[in-house]
């Protein structure tokens, strides 16, 4: 096992781009910690195995990061059983799609609880342990290509990714003092569980998705998970020490600045 470069923790990693961020960072050199809820818990399992079978020290902790007890009880654990914190990766996070008229308060708030209060919780026990190491840190968040320009249908999501751009420009102010960055990508689509979904609720010929999406972006391309990994390994990376309060568009050019 090569030295460890520190202890990145990764929320909603039992699939998708928070498993693939996981893999990329055991693959840079750091031990790691995934987290997901509990229905996810066998897919937690099974990316630590992943991990370990990369040489890399790897733990799991079941939480709900929208629960703020949860979120420090997880900063905790991970920090008992690995030893400190350098990078958190905010993740987790859920999508539904419906009109503004068909959506109820319940459905907004429950997207908005684990979105952007959920980064918000991470962003505050992540960043108060990494105060405490005194040591700076990296602190990543997942934005959206919906966090930039509206859509229709995604009143909830929308909102919870312009939220979270906000959010990570003034923690970027306030937790750079203490040599800690804090920035988010933004993909656009991705080809994840929530494409699938997104498949079923939008309808029409399996696989029609995929072209029609990639016809809107520059490169006619959409990304997988890997894709959006190589930028979280960036942001962890000494590479991007002046680098905070940035939301990086990796979208193949959907999205400009």
């Amino acid at each position: 096992m090569s030295v460890s470069k520190g202890v990145a923790l990764i929320t909603g990693a039992g699939q998708g781009i928070g498993r693939a961020v996981a893999l990329r960072l055991a693959a840079d050199g750091f031990d790691v910690a995934v987290n997901d809820i509990a229905s996810n818990k066998e897919k937690l399992e099974a990316v630590v195995q992943e991990l370990k079978a990369k040489g890399r020290r790897a733990h799991y902790v079941v939480a709900d990061v929208s629960k703020e007890t949860e979120v420090e009880g997880m900063v905790s654990e991970v920090v008992k059983e690995l030893g400190s914190l350098e990078v958190m990766v905010a993740n987790a996070g859920i999508c539904t799609m419906k009109s503004i008229f068909d959506s109820s308060a319940a459905d907004f708030d429950r997207t908005i609880s684990v979105n952007l209060r959920g980064t918000f919780l991470c962003y505050k026990y992540a960043g108060k342990q990494m105060v405490a190491q005194g040591r700076g840190g990296r602190i990543i968040g997942a934005c959206s290509g919906s966090g930039k320009t509206g859509a229709p249908m995604l009143g909830a999501y929308v909102s919870s990714k312009f939220g979270i751009r906000g959010l990570t420009q003034v923690a970027a102010q306030e937790f750079g003092p203490h040599g800690i960055t804090v920035n988010a990508y933004a993909p656009g689509p991705v080809k994840t569980q929530m494409w699938d979904d997104l498949e079923v609720v939008i309808g029409g010929p399996p696989g029609a998705l995929e072209p029609q999406l990639a016809g809107m972006a520059a490169l006619r391309k959409v990304a997988v998970p890997d894709d959006i990994a190589m930028l979280a390994s960036f942001f962890a990376s000494p590479d991007a020490h002046l680098i905070t309060g940035q939301c990086i568009n990796i979208d193949a050019g959907r999205e400009y600045n």
